[in-house]
């Protein structure tokens, strides 16, 4: 899953890149294909991957995180529910599951992806003179600049934000991906025995309704996470109301388009290789000699 997800991470790192540069300033660019131009005349091709390797640090923990979790809360869910098997859980539960193991995601999202973001923006926070024209620009310099300026609190900048964006966000992310998962099953088949193609289609149906649900908060928690190089900012609801106010609910909405068609194919290989990681894992537990599990129960205990 880490080579997966890192290749997700190179493939769409422009696109997040234009993301967070239109969602910060977005009466900057005319469109998506506009920021994309612009953002490679003034930096290059190297302008495109500002970020990368805290994508790459925030996309690993995330989801070695949050899959892990997403197990243990659906074992939960079942057990406060007592149910028989996770296979009994609804789609609803299975949503709940998701957004419950978010919780935990978020922490070692928000870290990353504040060193991400003021990366992603710099040029535009300079071209603004909101910082210096000699402002750090590399992964370990910003979070330096981080921990002179504000200390180890400084890096949960936007935790309000993201828990608002993953909590939720996840809810949809599960539940999109085990609705499709239940349309494309077959009568009288299993979930667990779909295809590649169905595994790929759920998984990107999964990650566009998670963006389409909540991008608005991303929105605001990528203001609130670049804008606070130039100082303290204030809280999501009140930086929400001063957009809406003096921008207008389209300026929440800026860079979508990029967005979603990023998220439907990584998404959806990252759901591919969580599911034949899995059915791997619990094929070879079942070949397993019943000598070597009583062995292994065994050393366990």
């Amino acid at each position: 899953m880490e080579m997966g997800g890192a290749a997700c991470v190179l493939s769409g790192q422009p696109f997040d890149t234009v993301k967070v540069k239109m969602q910060t300033f977005p009466g900057l660019y005319r469109g998506a294909v506009d920021c994309f131009v612009r953002t490679y005349r003034q930096e290059g091709l190297l302008g495109w991957y500002l970020g990368t390797v805290p994508a790459l640090i925030a996309n690993v923990a995330e989801n070695a995180v949050l899959f892990a979790c997403y197990g243990t809360c659906q074992d939960l869910t079942r057990k406060v529910l007592r149910l028989e098997s996770v296979a009994e859980l609804s789609v609803f539960q299975n949503a709940l599951s998701g957004s419950l193991s978010a919780v935990v995601a978020s922490l070692v999202l928000c870290p990353t992806e504040l060193v991400k973001c003021r990366m992603q923006a710099l040029t535009e926070m300079r071209l603004a003179g909101r910082v210096s024209l000699d402002s750090p620009v590399s992964a370990w310099s910003v979070a330096r600049d981080i921990m002179r300026s504000d200390g180890p609190l400084g890096f949960l900048q936007g935790m309000t934000s993201t828990w608002l964006r993953e909590v939720p966000g996840y809810f949809f992310f599960f539940g999109g991906y085990e609705v499709c998962r239940n349309l494309l099953t077959p009568p009288g088949g299993s979930k667990d025995e779909l295809n590649a193609v169905s595994l790929l289609v759920s998984g990107g149906v999964g990650g566009s309704f998670f963006w389409l649900a909540v991008y608005p908060v991303d929105s605001v928690k990528s203001r609130i996470q670049v804008l606070s190089m130039a100082g303290r900012q204030a809280g999501f609801l009140t930086t929400l109301l001063s957009i809406i106010r003096a921008e207008g609910v389209p300026a929440l909405y800026c860079g979508l388009a990029p967005t979603v068609l990023r998220a439907f194919p990584s998404n959806g290989a990252l759901f591919l290789a969580y599911e034949w990681t899995r059915r791997a894992l619990l094929s070879g537990a079942s070949k397993s000699p019943p000598d070597a599990k009583h062995e292994s129960d065994h050393s366990h205990r």
